[in-house]
């Protein structure tokens, strides 16, 4: 008898071990900042690109370097381009995950055509930001709010402020969309948000590695609130968006395999504000720029316009 408790308790421990390393693996995956072998690598600038020009646009402007401090003491970095006429309409602009602001160039442009001002952060842990860990959007959303403020420090109160952001920081957007917000934030304009990282991480455990939720999302997650300072679950765009106020556009494409497109839909449902959701036939993830830039713009112009002057 007491050499099949010694066994068992054996496998027990094996189990146990086994599931913690696999946990770490996963969560330096998932949440420590480096290559990521499931990423697309970034591609040189092709004249054949359908957003050459405002790529090309990006990087030949004036940048001025901007900084802020996060409550945790890490210090951000970020891209402030003003507009060509001076305006106190601004719009922040943030990316996804682990890419870093200079990819946003094509974004910045049509921002900056529309007549802002903008502002391109890089996310903690991301560019040239500090930080160990990535928020995918839950961190983030206050560091995004802690720049809005230093907008309206620096450009004044009668800033009008627009939020932006694709996938990561999409979700991040919208997560920031229910704290509590400053006047000078007119409306949120966000590109294929995840509902949660708890669905986005068991979401990517099945396409990349064909594993179930259980037990590997729960013991990464938990690994991550030790580790990093919050869990899987508890970053939730859906929760979030419930106490919006703040007006929101969304956009999605119809053939993005990295962010289903059923989960923008699922925030738009969950969101009580005034809103609108595009849905783009045929664009991959974050595609739909590139796929209809003329539309695109036009889109976010129009819906803008009702909120921003």
């Amino acid at each position: 008898m007491k050499k099949i408790w010694i066994t068992l308790t054996t496998i027990i421990g094996v189990i146990i071990i086994g599931l913690f390393g696999a946990g770490m693996y996963f969560y330096h995956v998932a949440v420590v900042p480096g290559h990521k072998d499931f990423l697309a690598k970034t591609t040189k600038l092709k004249t054949s690109d359908p957003l050459y020009r405002q790529k090309k646009w990006f990087i030949t402007s004036k940048k001025r370097l901007w900084f802020e401090t996060t409550t945790d003491g890490l210090k951000l970095d970020a891209d402030y381009i003003p507009a060509a006429h001076k305006t106190n309409k601004t719009a922040i602009v943030a990316h996804g995950f682990m890419s870093r602001k200079e990819e946003m160039g094509a974004y910045a442009a049509m921002f900056h055509k529309l007549g802002y001002n903008v502002l391109l952060p890089d996310n903690r842990g991301h560019g040239d930001s500090q930080g160990n860990v990535i928020g995918f959007g839950w961190l983030d959303r206050l560091d995004y709010l802690q720049w809005a403020r230093q907008v309206v420090k620096k450009n004044g109160t009668d800033s009008e402020i627009v939020m932006f952001g694709i996938s990561m920081g999409a979700a991040g957007m919208v997560m920031a969309s229910g704290e509590q917000q400053i006047p000078q934030i007119k409306a949120y304009a966000v590109d294929s948000p995840y509902t949660s990282v708890e669905d986005e991480i068991t979401y990517e455990a099945k396409q990349q590695y064909n594993l179930p939720k259980y037990p590997l999302v729960p013991i990464t997650s938990l690994i991550t609130r030790i580790r990093a300072g919050y869990s899987f679950g508890e970053a939730s765009a859906i929760k979030q968006v419930r106490k919006n106020h703040k007006p929101i556009y969304f956009v999605t494409g119809t053939a993005d395999t990295f962010v289903p497109h059923y989960m923008t839909k699922k925030i738009y449902r969950a969101d009580h504000s005034s809103k609108e959701m595009w849905l783009v036939p045929g664009a991959a993830h974050v595609k739909s720029f590139s796929k209809q830039p003329k539309a695109y713009q036009q889109h976010l112009k129009q819906f803008l316009a009702k909120y921003v002057h």
